[in-house]
C-alpha cells in the first residue's frame, strides 16, 4: 500500500495535518453567487463575538463545538456556508485592563493622560493580544470563514452602529433623560444588569425614629443603608395598614437635615415586615424611583460619581459614603434617633469587572424606548418567524420582553462607540427680525407645508424668489430627512448665530442628519441644540467643534453594536452582496443566560433596520458545572481550560464528549480533578479519548485487509447475510444523525455513532468479515462493503471529530481512491473530507428482516459468551454447544450457525426443535431460545447455582401472588397494573420450571 497510518494516533500531529489540507484548500471561505460562490441554499451563522479581553474557557469550547457540528454538516450537505467570525470590543473590560495595566506601570489613571492618548493605548493593546481567542478556537477546530472576521469597532460595524443609531434618533425612539442606573463608583460609568453579580454579605438593620413635626410622637423607619437617608423625600405605609389614616398626610422631621417630609400611601409597602415605615430614596434605590414617580417625589441624589457625599449630604459632604454610613449612625446616636441595629444578611449588587459595590445612582443618560419595537420582536416568537430550542426558553423571552424597560445605552467611558450627538446651548434673541433669507412672500401651499412639519425655511436656501408649486413635495420630503422637533423664528435666530452663517448654508456638507431642540426649565431663553448626523464625517464634525459644538463624551453600551452583529458584519447599511445572500442567517447558538440581553435586541434590531428576523433558530445549550454543580470560574479553581485538555486528549476528543454531554435538559456536569503537571482535567473526556483510538486503530486494522481492493469485482448479488446487515444498520445511522442534527441534537447522534462504529462495524462485522479476507471467493466483497462503509462513517463523524477523520480519509483518498459499491451505493469522490458530499443512502440498503435475524444471532452469541465468562472458561477453549430454537427458526438458526460459531468460539453447534442437557452443560435461555454449553461445569456446583436460584425465584413469587390474591387490588387497581401482575407471575413461573427441568 502507498501508505499506512501510524501505529499510535498522535492528536497533535493529526491536527497539524488536517489543517495544512483546509488551508491549502481555503475550505473556510465563502462567496456568494455574485461573486464567484456556488448558488446553492445559503446557510449562515454569526459567531457570538467572544469578547476581545477573552480566553478560551469551557463554555466557549462547547458553544463553537456545536456551532461547528452545524456549519460542517451543512456544508457537506451542499450549502453555500458561511460562519462569520469576529470579537466584541467589551467597552468596560477593555478599557479597565489597560487602566489596570498603566496604574501597575506608571502610576497614572486615564486622567492623567487624556482620552485620545487612552484610546490609543487600548487599540495597541488590542492589536497585540486581542486576537488571542479567536487563534484558541482556531485550535479547537473551528472552520469560520476567518477571512471575514470582524471586530465591533471595526470601520464596517461602526458604520451600521452610526447609522442605527441615527434612525432610532430620527424616530423619536432615543432620548436623554435622568434616570436610575447601576453605577460603578470605581470604574465612574453605568453599567447593564448582566454586568451586575450578587453575593452574599453580612449586613445590619439600622432602626431611625423619624419624629413628627406636631410633636406628637415618632415613627421608626429600618434601613441597611443609613446614609442614604440624607436623600429621603418621603416615608411611605400600606394604605391598609391601621396606622395609615392617622398618619397620611403629615410630615416629619428627616433627621440630620434641614427638611421635613411628608408622610404618603403606597401599595409597595409589605404590611408586617420591618416596622411597617418605609423611607424613600428615589435617588438612590430602584423601587423608591417608582414610587417616587408614582407620587411626583422629588429626586435628591446625594452622592458624586466617585461614591462620595455630595453638597445635598449637609455636613456630611465629602466623605466616602461608608464612612458617611458611620458618620450618620454616630449622629443619630447622639441625637438619640437611633433605636436599634440587628444583623442581616444581604445579598448586594457588585460590579463584574471591578468588583465594587453597585450603587442605584440618578444621572444623565441615553436611553432607547424599546417597547415599540419589543412587540414584533415578541411577535416573531409567538408566530414561529424564530424558532427558540429547546421551546421552554421562549417564556424568558417573551416574560422579558413583556415588561421590558427603555435601554440604558450610554456609559461613561472612553473605549466604544462614542455616542454621535452633538450639542450647544444657544441663547436665544428676545427680539428677532425677519431673516433676509428668508422668503418674503411664499407661496401659501409651500408655506402651510412647511409649517406642518415645524421646519426652518432657510434650511433649504429657499430665497425671495416665489416657489413653484411643484417643488413643494420635494422640499417636504428634504424636510422630513432633517427633522426639527421644535422650531420657532427665535431657534432659527440663534441656530444663524451659533454657526455664524446662515443655517442651511452651514449644514450643506453635513449629508443627512436630524436636529433636536430642548428647553431648559430653569433656564428661560436657552436651549439645547443636538445635532445627529447620519454618516461619520471627520471634516463635518471638525467644523461642528471649531464653531463651539461639543460632541456628547459617552460611549454606546456594548451590547448596542452587538445586537447589529448579524448584518453589521455583512456590510449593511450598504446593501452587499454578502447581506443579499447570507441574510436572514439560519442559526444562533448561544448560553441562556444571554436570552434576554441579546438575543432578544438583535430581533428588535434586524426587524427595525431590515423588516427580517436575523435568524430562523435559536439554539440554547445548557452550562458546564464542576462535580459538585458549581459554575466553573478561575476565582473558584474549579475551572478547566480547553487548551490543556486539547493537550491531554486531543481536540476531537474534547470535540466528541462535549457533544455528547450536550442534551435538551439539562446543564452538564463535569468532575475536576488535577493532573500530574497541576492542571485541571476530567475524567470526561475519557470516552472521546478512547473513541479516538478505537477509530485509529480500528481504520488501520481494515486499511491492512483492504490491501488490491478492486472497486469492478464487487457483485452485490454476492452480498452475505452480514454485508446486507452492515448495510442496513449503516443506512439507518445515517439517517438518524442527519435527522437528529437537522433537529439541533447532539448527544443523540454522537451516541449513534459511536455505537455503529464500536459495536456494529468493529465488534461485529469485522470480526465476521476476517476469515473472509482469507477467502479469495468472498475477499472482494467484503473489502469494498468496509471500504464504503469505513467511508461513509468517516462523512457522518467529521462534523464531530474533524482532524481525525479528515486525517484518515486523506489516507484513504491516497490508497483506494474508489469506495463506492457498484451498481449499489454511490460515495463520490472528493479531496478533502470537509467538502465531501454528506452520505444519502438509497433505501434499497435497509433491511429490517435481516437486522432481525442478526439481532437473533447476537443475543444467542452474547449468550454463550456469558456462560463463558460465568465459569472462567478461557476465550480460546473450542466448546460445543446445543441450542433449542422454535421450528420456524431452525433452518435460519442452520443456515447461519457458521456466524455463531466464529464469535462463540464453539468448534460445533447444533440446532433443534429440543436438546438434552447434560451434568456437564450449562443453559441459558435468550428470547425463544435456549443455549447449552456442554462440558463447562462441576454437577455439585451447578446443583446448588440451581437450589439459590430456585430460592429466589420462589421469593419473588410471594408478593405478586399476595398481590393477586387479595380482592381488592383486582377489583380496584386499574385493569394494565393488575394484567401487568398476573403476566409477572407468569414469567417467574415458567423460570421455575426451566429450573425445576435443569434439577430434575
Amino acid at each position: 500500500m502507498a501508505k499506512e497510518l501510524s501505529k499510535t494516533y498522535n492528536p497533535a500531529e493529526i491536527e497539524k495535518q488536517a489543517n495544512c489540507v483546509w488551508t491549502e484548500n481555503d475550505s473556510f471561505h465563502a462567496e456568494p453567487p455574485a461573486k464567484g460562490g456556488p448558488d446553492t441554499p445559503p446557510y449562515t451563522i454569526v459567531i457570538p463575538p467572544p469578547n476581545v479581553t477573552g480566553m478560551l474557557h469551557m463554555g466557549h469550547a462547547l458553544n463553537n463545538t456545536l456551532q461547528d457540528v452545524q456549519v460542517r454538516f451543512k456544508r457537506m450537505q451542499g450549502c453555500n456556508t458561511l460562519w462569520m467570525p469576529g470579537t466584541d470590543h467589551a467597552g468596560i473590560a477593555t478599557q479597565s485592563v489597560v487602566e489596570k495595566k498603566l496604574k501597575q506601570e506608571k502610576k497614572l489613571n486615564r486622567h492623567d493622560v487624556g482620552r485620545e492618548k487612552l484610546v490609543e493605548m487600548i487599540w495597541d493593546w488590542k492589536n497585540q493580544y486581542g486576537n488571542t481567542i479567536l487563534e484558541q478556537l482556531k485550535g479547537i477546530g473551528a472552520s469560520c470563514d476567518w477571512q471575514r472576521t470582524r471586530f465591533t469597532l471595526d470601520d464596517v460595524c461602526a458604520k451600521a452602529v452610526r447609522r442605527t443609531f441615527f434612525r432610532l434618533f430620527g424616530d423619536e425612539l432615543i432620548y436623554k433623560g435622568k434616570r436610575l442606573v447601576n453605577w460603578d463608583t470605581e470604574l465612574q460609568t453605568a453599567v447593564a444588569d448582566d454586568e451586575v453579580f450578587h453575593k452574599t454579605v453580612q449586613g445590619k438593620f439600622y432602626y431611625i425614629n423619624y419624629p413628627l413635626i406636631d410633636g406628637s410622637g415618632h415613627i421608626t423607619v429600618a434601613t441597611t443603608r443609613p446614609e442614604t437617608m440624607l436623600g429621603d423625600t418621603a416615608v411611605a405605609v400600606n394604605p391598609k395598614d391601621e396606622r395609615a389614616a392617622g398618619l397620611i398626610g403629615r410630615r416629619v422631621k428627616l433627621p440630620l437635615t434641614d427638611r421635613d417630609i411628608p408622610i404618603i400611601a403606597d401599595d409597595y409597602v409589605k404590611r408586617g415586615e420591618g416596622t411597617g415605615f418605609l423611607k424613600v430614596t428615589p435617588a438612590h434605590d430602584p423601587n423608591d424611583y417608582e414610587i417616587g414617580l408614582r407620587h411626583g417625589l422629588e429626586q435628591i441624589n446625594i452622592l458624586t460619581p466617585e461614591g462620595c457625599i455630595n453638597s445635598n449630604g449637609g455636613r456630611f459632604e465629602g466623605m466616602d459614603r461608608m464612612a458617611a454610613r458611620k458618620a450618620v449612625i454616630g449622629a443619630l446616636e447622639e441625637e438619640g434617633l437611633l433605636e436599634r441595629i440587628e444583623p442581616k444578611e444581604q445579598e448586594i449588587g457588585h460590579s463584574d469587572r471591578s468588583g465594587t459595590m453597585i450603587e442605584p445612582y440618578l444621572s444623565d443618560q441615553w436611553f432607547v424606548k424599546v417597547e415599540p419595537l419589543a412587540k414584533p420582536a415578541m411577535k416573531a416568537v409567538e408566530e414561529k418567524a424564530v424558532k427558540i430550542h429547546p421551546q421552554r426558553y421562549e417564556k424568558s423571552y417573551l416574560d422579558w420582553l413583556s415588561g421590558i424597560r427603555d435601554w440604558c445605552i450610554s456609559r461613561q467611558l472612553w473605549w466604544g462607540h462614542r455616542i454621535p450627538i452633538w450639542s450647544r446651548d444657544i441663547q436665544l434673541p428676545a427680539d428677532v427680525e425677519p431673516d433676509p433669507v428668508m422668503a418674503s412672500e411664499i407661496d401659501p401651499k409651500l408655506e402651510a407645508a412647511i409649517n406642518a412639519m415645524s421646519v426652518p425655511i432657510f434650511s433649504f436656501g429657499i430665497d425671495d424668489m416665489p416657489i413653484a408649486e411643484a417643488a413643494v413635495a420635494s422640499i417636504a420630503e428634504e424636510a422630513r430627512k432633517h427633522r426639527f422637533n421644535k422650531v420657532n423664528k427665535q431657534i432659527l435666530a440663534g441656530l444663524n448665530g451659533a454657526v455664524g452663517c446662515c443655517w442651511g448654508e452651514f449644514m450643506k456638507d453635513a449629508g443627512e442628519y436630524f436636529v433636536q431642540v430642548t428647553e431648559y426649565e430653569d433656564k428661560p431663553g436657552t436651549v439645547r441644540v443636538d445635532i445627529c448626523p447620519a454618516d461619520e464625517s471627520a471634516e463635518f464634525e471638525e467644523k461642528l467643534e471649531k464653531r463651539g459644538w461639543v460632541q456628547d463624551p459617552d460611549v454606546l453600551d456594548t451590547w448596542f453594536s452587538s445586537a447589529l452583529w448579524p448584518f453589521s458584519t455583512m456590510g449593511w447599511p450598504e446593501e452587499t452582496e454578502e447581506l443579499k445572500f447570507y441574510y436572514p442567517t439560519s442559526l444562533l447558538v448561544t448560553s441562556r443566560d444571554i436570552i434576554t440581553l441579546w438575543v432578544s435586541r438583535m430581533v428588535m434590531m434586524g426587524l427595525y433596520n431590515l423588516g427580517e428576523v436575523p435568524f430562523s433558530d435559536v439554539f440554547i445549550h445548557g452550562k458546564i458545572l464542576d462535580g459538585n454543580g458549581e459554575t466553573m470560574s478561575k476565582s473558584k479553581g474549579n475551572g478547566i481550560d480547553p487548551l490543556a485538555i486539547i493537550e491531554t486528549y486531543g481536540a476531537d476528543a474534547m470535540r466528541f464528549s462535549l457533544a455528547q454531554m450536550t442534551t435538551d435538559n439539562q446543564d452538564m456536569r463535569m468532575p475536576v480533578k488535577q493532573d500530574e503537571q497541576g492542571r485541571n482535567v476530567s475524567e470526561k473526556f475519557d470516552i472521546g479519548r478512547n473513541f479516538c483510538n478505537k477509530l485509529w486503530n480500528a481504520t488501520r486494522f481494515a486499511m491492512m485487509n483492504l490491501d488490491g481492493i478492486d472497486t469492478e469485482a464487487f457483485d452485490m448479488e454476492k452480498l452475505d447475510i452480514t454485508d446486507k446487515w452492515l448495510l442496513s444498520r449503516l443506512l439507518d445511522t445515517a439517517k438518524d444523525v442527519t435527522d437528529m442534527l437537522g433537529e439541533f441534537k447532539y448527544s443523540e447522534p454522537a451516541t449513534c455513532l459511536y455505537r455503529f462504529f464500536w459495536n456494529d462495524l468493529c465488534d461485529w462485522y469485522l470480526e465476521w468479515a476476517k476469515p473472509r479476507f482469507r477467502d479469495e471467493q468472498q475477499r472482494p466483497i467484503a473489502q469494498n462493503v468496509l471500504a464504503f462503509a469505513l467511508d461513509q462513517t468517516l462523512r457522518l463523524m467529521h462534523p464531530f471529530m474533524p482532524f481525525i477523520t479528515e486525517g484518515i480519509f486523506q489516507v484513504l483518498n491516497e490508497n483506494i481512491p474508489h469506495r463506492y459499491l457498484k451498481d449499489l451505493a454511490d460515495a463520490p469522490e472528493s479531496e478533502t473530507l470537509i467538502k465531501a458530499a454528506w452520505p444519502e443512502l438509497a433505501e434499497i440498503l435497509e433491511n429490517p428482516e435481516i437486522e432481525q435475524r442478526i439481532s437473533l444471532l447476537q443475543d444467542i452469541i452474547r449468550s454463550v459468551r456469558e456462560i463463558r465468562s460465568q465459569y472462567n472458561v478461557a476465550p480460546s477453549a473450542k466448546l460445543s454447544a446445543s441450542l433449542t430454537a422454535p421450528e420456524d427458526l431452525v433452518e435460519m438458526l442452520t443456515e447461519h450457525r457458521s456466524l455463531i460459531k466464529t464469535l462463540a468460539g464453539l468448534e460445533a453447534l447444533e440446532v433443534a426443535l429440543t436438546a438434552e442437557k447434560t451434568e456437564t452443560s450449562a443453559s441459558a435461555i435468550t428470547g425463544e431460545f435456549e443455549v447449552f454449553v456442554h462440558g463447562v461445569i462441576d454437577p455439585e456446583e451447578e446443583r446448588k447455582r440451581l437450589h439459590k436460584q430456585r430460592k429466589q425465584i420462589l421469593e419473588a413469587i410471594k408478593p405478586v401472588e399476595a398481590k393477586l390474591a387479595n380482592e381488592n387490588f383486582v377489583t380496584r387497581a386499574k385493569p394494565e397494573v393488575v394484567m401487568q401482575a398476573r403476566q409477572k407471575l407468569a414469567d417467574l413461573q415458567e423460570q421455575l420450571a426451566v429450573v425445576d427441568k435443569h434439577l430434575s
